[in-house]
């Protein structure tokens, strides 16, 4: 079943296939939970979060639209569902108002790691580079690279249209390789 597309993977779905639900969950928890992490900061919030975002999808699956493609779906889903969590408990309305528009993610040196040292370097240079990006530039840069998704399902996602993607990713992209070029001078 997990070789199926995603329409017909979405279709079993919406009809009560649990083997269909099953491989969703699968296929989707952990790139989910990554990207929860990094809105929230916080595991057990994103644990639980994105537990009962996979029962909220199977008990209203029968309302679910159809879909060619399942990952701009669930990512721009799972987005509204935590953000809405995390500005109803009391532990972070204190702390931060979240925009919805708007996600601060940060990357670490782990996110980057290969086998080579003389790659952790670089590594650690460029998370350090990412993390000073602007926010949407951030959150463009982790669903392009980290969740493999494409301009138009970032789009989906983050609520903007596909030329903010673009422009956004370019300009991201831009500045990456202005600021590693001004690291790699300095650290010759």
């Amino acid at each position: 079943m997990s070789y199926l597309s995603d329409e017909i993977l979405w279709k079993s779905l919406k009809e009560g296939d649990l083997k269909a639900f099953s491989v969703l969950f699968k296929k989707f928890y952990s790139s989910l939970f990554s990207y929860g992490l990094k809105i929230s900061n916080d595991a057990v919030l994103t644990e639980d979060s994105l537990q009962d975002f996979f029962v909220y999808i199977y008990e209203h699956k029968e309302n679910l639209s159809n879909l060619e493609t399942i990952a701009p779906y669930l990512f721009s889903s799972f987005r509204r569902f935590i953000i809405k969590r995390l500005n109803k408990s009391k532990k972070y309305s204190m702390v931060r108002n979240l925009d919805t528009n708007i996600v601060d993610i940060n990357f670490t040196p782990e996110e980057f790691i290969t086998n080579q040292e003389s790659t952790t370097f670089r590594n650690k240079n460029l998370a350090r580079i990412i993390n000073q990006l602007p926010k949407r530039q951030k959150e463009v840069i982790y669903l392009k690279f980290h969740c493999g998704l494409k301009p138009q399902e970032i789009a989906d996602t983050m609520g903007i249209n596909y030329q903010s993607v673009v422009n956004t990713l370019h300009k991201a992209i831009k500045n990456l390789r202005e600021e590693i070029a001004v690291s790699e001078l300095l650290n010759l």
